[in-house]
């Protein structure tokens, strides 16, 4: 067995703490009738038996727990890692264990592959000890399998029957949620026998609403990212001569880079939703950054920090469409890759819209060639691995020598280039994460224990004292709309982007101007998991603000 870190080891002795309401006899009781946050009409259609479930709220009951039968429960781990989904089993572990300590848990390995393909392992204590408080998802590995047919549903119920397992908790972001709504509805509908229970997780930070407050790892992951982001300006302002362009991940949303915003009082950070929302072109975006840096030069300034969401080229409506005209055009040409990159270059301007070639002819080369051959198994291009920070960076520096030319710039430009992305996803949780997962999971225990189906594990409240926190669930249902999919309208939870008139936004709003202008750098340093209160247990500043913080 590998050696453990001396951290390792205090924080396997760490004891997460519960919601009260999940101490000793429990009792659920029921809200009123629910929706879907949009189509509701067609959900409830394609969601008979699990459409208009009430929310649950679990309340501490002086009456002693009732014995229970024992109940065999298999756990998936499902999309990328997450800081915390460790605990989120441990929760699970301990909370059927509560019920009867004859309970069992089986983790499906690999994600929903395990199941699909019967590939498992039983949980013991032994090795839930061995996992406690830590990063990762080794315990039983993760995949990005999504279970979208019948065919896969039989073949895990297969599994499911022969294990004797009454209950199934799929561990996911909104993808595999929907999946887990899905299949709840399919199992109810067949009379199989089977709960299905989902938790919400993704560093994104996109899977959350009225009642799921944050998804979890989202405040490991931006506290290891603002951590480097600090080491970086402060080594931004010690050398004074460089400007540092940093992606963040977060495809679909800006929570990533608004929150380590909030954390770190970067120069410059953008925000896709506000750029959508303003329609905004890329050599907007870059005159905006451009003016940034000419006016801290003005100051002798010749340094700063960019943060860029990864999702930024999609949000851009003329990167957008020219995208979109990409994809088409390339589908349509099978020998394009054979061709030589002048004559690839030459070909896509010619049979492009004028106004998309004209887009296309303004990238740098590189990024141009990116669009243009890296394209993922459905033929469209994969904008995460395009280096938006380099592309802006180089934008800029171009911009800056007009500037120069026009008397506009007197200073000095260097750029250097970083992308923060899986050095968060298994970080050893944060005190929050690590209390919030445990939560999550022993919460689930209780909604099995309860019948149901179609729930996703709720635990809300999140910026009191873990003793208040608000257990339950929600039905999952309650998340989903009708989104286009690969040509066909199809059911899925909705993402929650960055709203522009909320008050994390508004608060960065208010103040970036001043950060823009002045060194306003905020060094959060390593997440703590031994000391004060205020040091070691604080939310993110997002669900803070949100919470009515100032």
């Amino acid at each position: 067995m590998a050696k453990k870190s001396a951290l390792q080891t205090a924080r396997a002795a760490y004891q997460p703490k519960l919601p009260s309401a999940l101490w000793g006899g429990v009792s659920a009781v029921e809200g009123e009738p629910t929706q879907s946050v949009a189509d509701q009409e067609e959900i409830k259609a394609l969601f008979p038996n699990t459409y208009g479930l009430p929310v649950l709220t679990f309340e501490k009951t002086s009456k002693s727990a009732k014995s229970h039968d024992a109940i065999n429960v298999g756990v998936i781990l499902s999309g990328g890692q997450a800081p915390g989904g460790h605990n989120v089993i441990s929760g699970l572990f301990d909370g059927l264990k509560a019920v009867n300590k004859d309970s069992r848990l089986y983790g499906f390995l690999m994600g929903p592959g395990g199941l699909v393909d019967h590939n498992y392992m039983e949980l013991t204590s032994e090795i839930i000890d061995e996992y406690r408080n830590t990063g990762g998802f080794d315990i039983i590995g993760s995949g990005r399998t999504k279970l979208e047919s019948k065919d896969q549903f039989d073949k895990g119920l297969i599994i499911l029957k022969e294990l004797n397992i009454s209950a199934l908790v799929i561990i996911g972001g909104d993808d595999s949620n929907t999946n887990a709504c899905i299949l709840a509805e399919y199992y109810k509908s067949i009379n199989a026998g089977v709960q299905v229970i989902g938790c919400p997780k993704t560093i994104d930070g996109d899977l959350k609403n009225e009642m799921i407050e944050t998804s979890f790892g989202f405040d490991t992951a931006t506290k290891v990212y603002s951590e480097v982001i600090g080491n970086i300006e402060r080594d931004c302002n010690s050398a004074k001569k460089y400007w540092h362009f940093i992606k963040l991940m977060g495809r679909s949303a800006s929570h990533i880079a608004l929150e380590c915003a909030l954390q770190t009082q970067p120069n410059y950070c953008v925000i896709s939703e506000e750029v959508e929302a303003k329609k905004m072109t890329l050599n907007e975006i870059v005159d905006d950054i451009a003016k940034v840096v000419a006016k801290r030069a003005e100051a002798g300034n010749n340094y700063g920090i960019v943060l860029i969401p990864e999702g930024l080229i999609e949000f851009i409506p003329a990167m957008k469409a020219l995208i979109a005209e990409l994809n088409d055009l390339l589908a349509k040409t099978p020998d394009f890759a054979e061709q030589t990159p002048a004559a690839q270059r030459e070909f896509v301007l010619n049979n492009l819209s004028a106004e998309n070639a004209a887009t296309f002819a303004s990238l740098p080369e590189g990024v141009a060639r990116q669009l243009t051959l890296d394209r993922d198994p459905h033929g469209n291009v994969q904008v995460s691995l395009i280096e938006t920070e380099k592309l802006l960076s180089e934008m800029v520096g171009k911009r800056l020598k007009e500037m120069k030319e026009a008397g506009e710039f007197v200073g000095k430009f260097s750029a250097l280039h970083h992308f923060f992305g899986y050095e968060g996803r298994c970080a050893d949780p944060s005190n929050f994460d690590a209390d919030y997962c445990y939560a999550l999971g022993y919460n689930a225990a209780q909604l099995i224990k309860c019948g149901v189906t179609g729930y996703m594990s709720s635990v809300r409240n999140l910026t009191c004292p873990s003793v208040q926190w608000i257990a339950g669930g929600i039905p999952i249902t309650m998340m989903m709309n009708m989104e286009r999919r690969h040509g066909a309208m199809k059911p899925v939870i909705q993402k929650a982007l960055v709203d522009l008139e909320g008050k994390p936004f508004k608060y960065f709003a208010k103040h970036r101007a001043e950060w823009a202008e002045k060194t306003s750098y905020t060094y959060p340093g390593p997440i703590q998991y031994f000391g004060p209160t205020e040091v070691c247990d604080q939310p993110s500043r997002t669900l803070y603000y949100e919470k009515g913080g100032k």
